[in-house]
């Protein structure tokens, strides 16, 4: 089993209008609900590949109601483990550009967790550790959570003999990263703002000796840059996509996770998570893939030695 933590699910709107114009109003001509938070997304991910899947975190209110009622309508559906809390699940808003393809994002900053919640989530997750694989704790926290907390979870993680797989920004990860987890997967600008460099190599091995045992830094729609213990590696998806970004760096931690489980190497975890992401910013659905596409794509990402490791 593997074990997503989203401390911040989400409720997904996604709206779509011809084209997003400032100070105007707009006929919207789509609407999709999904259930959303970074940790959800991966695990919708690795349940359409077919992985056993838990998802825990905090549900509340009207809006948890409902992203509990998607996630047991989904086709593919993970294990439903999340806390029941007294505040309302957030909102957050895509707003898609149909005339350029691109997208706004407006995130709520979700409900307070008061100490009685936070202390039941530590008991379900000390619970479901030891049944995981692999654990991934993906996302923002919620007000009311202390900026420590992923890194507590590290260290419950580690001391139960699971790796882990850390995703968020700002000083939860400045924090996390410190508690040694096995995988940290921050993006180019999270990157500059724990290391304060810019490029791309020096940044990923800084973010590596500040205690992750590896180091996987997303650029975008040049792919993914690893420093592990192994090698230093860039992995680039076969010609540039367009299409919507929106749960793309997701995708890439599901293909990171599923190939950890799967036994793989690093090569063919990065061409995994490269192939998942491009195959998600090319759905027509925000956050989902083609099958097809994916195994395409898996086919043709490259992936090359980039230096010695440090």
């Amino acid at each position: 089993m593997i074990l997503t933590v989203t401390l911040n699910t989400a409720l997904d709107l996604t709206y779509a209008v011809p084209a997003l114009v400032p100070h105007t109003s707009h006929r919207v001509g789509e609407v999709t609900e999904r259930p959303g938070g970074k940790g959800v997304n991966v695990a919708r991910v690795l349940s359409a590949l077919g992985h056993d899947t838990v998802i825990t975190g905090f549900a509340g209110g009207t809006n948890g109601a409902v992203l509990r009622e998607l996630l047991a309508a989904l086709p593919h559906r993970p294990t439903d483990a999340l806390v029941t809390v007294a505040g309302n699940t957030r909102r957050t808003l895509a707003v898609v550009d149909g005339s350029s393809g691109d997208t706004t994002q407006l995130n709520e900053p979700g409900p307070h967790i008061g100490p009685d919640e936070w202390a039941s989530l530590l008991r379900t997750y000390g619970e479901l550790l030891t049944g995981a694989e692999a654990v991934a704790l993906c996302g923002s926290l919620p007000p009311g959570i202390h900026v420590g907390a992923y890194a507590e979870l590290i260290r419950l993680a580690r001391s139960a003999g699971v790796p882990v797989l850390l995703d968020t920004a700002g000083e939860p990860l400045r924090r996390g990263i410190a508690a040694r987890p096995d995988v940290v997967k921050p993006n180019a600008d999270e990157l500059a703002r724990l290391t304060g460099a810019r490029e791309p190599l020096r940044a990923t091995r800084d973010a590596r000796r500040r205690g992750a045992r590896s180091v996987v830094a997303s650029l975008g729609p040049e792919g993914l840059l690893a420093v592990t213990p192994d090698g230093v590696w860039r992995a680039a998806p076969p010609s540039a996509v367009r299409g919507n970004p929106t749960g793309a760096g997701d995708s890439a931690v599901a293909g990171l996770l599923s190939a950890l489980a799967d036994g793989l190497d690093w090569p063919d975890r990065l061409a995994r998570a490269v192939a998942l992401s491009t195959a998600t910013v090319m759905a027509t659905a925000a956050g989902e893939f083609d099958r097809a596409d994916y195994e395409d794509l898996l086919a043709r990402v490259t992936v090359e030695p980039h230096a010695p490791a440090a």
